[in-house]
């Protein structure tokens, strides 16, 4: 395999900053060619930094839905849909807590994008119906 990554590319796959992926670069700990002004790595080379392929970084966003007067009966009856949800292998992690004070339902989802989507507009519709 013949790909060059920047280092900006080297230091977004691996979570680093890209000072430091200089400083691997300078101490010797990661070959790079210099052309002109900017350093490449090859595929090679950052393999035998990490040990293994290179992967990017995950991606994870986190949604709260507010979900506002819902009684009690109602919050536990979301609630229990919710964790009772199928879990695919990268299911996003769910937190449910009712606010009874305040007839407030708090959905916290942490997961992909898509992940995130998805539970966001089956919460949607659920809650729309227990209203």
């Amino acid at each position: 395999m013949s790909e060059w990554y920047s280092l900006e590319d080297v230091a977004d796959r691996l979570g680093l900053h890209v000072r430091t992926v200089r400083n691997y670069v300078r101490d010797g700990r990661l070959g790079a060619v210099r052309i002109g002004k900017q350093y490449r790595v090859s595929h090679a080379d950052l393999q035998a930094l990490t040990g293994g392929p290179a992967q990017p970084r995950q991606l994870e966003v986190t949604s709260v839905i507010d979900v506002d007067g819902i009684d009690a009966g109602a919050a536990e009856r979301l609630a229990t849909f919710i964790r009772e949800l199928p879990k695919p292998a990268r299911a996003p992690h769910v937190d449910v807590v009712h606010e009874p004070e305040r007839d407030r339902l708090k959905v916290i989802v942490v997961g992909s994008v898509e992940a995130n989507v998805e539970l966001l507009r089956l919460v949607g519709a659920m809650a729309q119906e227990a209203a």
